[in-house]
């Protein structure tokens, strides 16, 4: 004789996939103050919590590296915002080929001034290598 025993279980289980903003912060080298502007630009998403905190996907990470790059590489935030979704699986508000060209813009712009300081390096080099590396001390 087989009986079937009916159990009802009441179970609460708190599934934590995010991260609050502290959380991001440390784990990208990146102020709260500066993940609030990337959130405030649109560069950034967070859902908030009933009490008010912010939670952070975990892809989360990859996003503020990536604009952390772009940043660094000279873009605006303006550009930022347009690329995201391009590299991103969101639809593109804009056109991907004309965010590329100015994507390219701004390289060729790093690549002539990357030869300029270059430029001013090595007359430097060619200066202190004339023997005026160090002045006397008084």
């Amino acid at each position: 004789m087989v009986s079937t025993v009916n159990l009802d279980v009441d179970v609460k289980v708190k599934v934590d996939w995010g991260m609050r903003i502290g959380e991001l912060s440390e784990a990208t080298g990146v102020s709260s103050r500066a993940l609030r502007y990337y959130e405030q630009q649109g560069l950034l998403r967070s859902e908030r919590l009933p009490n008010g905190y912010r939670e952070y996907a975990p892809e989360s990470i990859e996003v503020v590296a990536f604009i952390q790059d772009l940043f660094h590489a000279g873009l605006s935030s303006d550009v930022v915002r347009d690329i995201l979704p391009c590299a991103g699986n969101e639809h593109p508000r804009g056109d991907c080929a004309e965010l590329l060209a100015r994507v390219r813009q701004v390289r060729d712009e790093l690549v002539r001034q990357e030869h300029h300081i270059a430029e001013r390096r090595r007359r430097l080099d060619a200066y202190l290598a004339d023997g005026h590396e160090a002045l006397p001390a008084r």
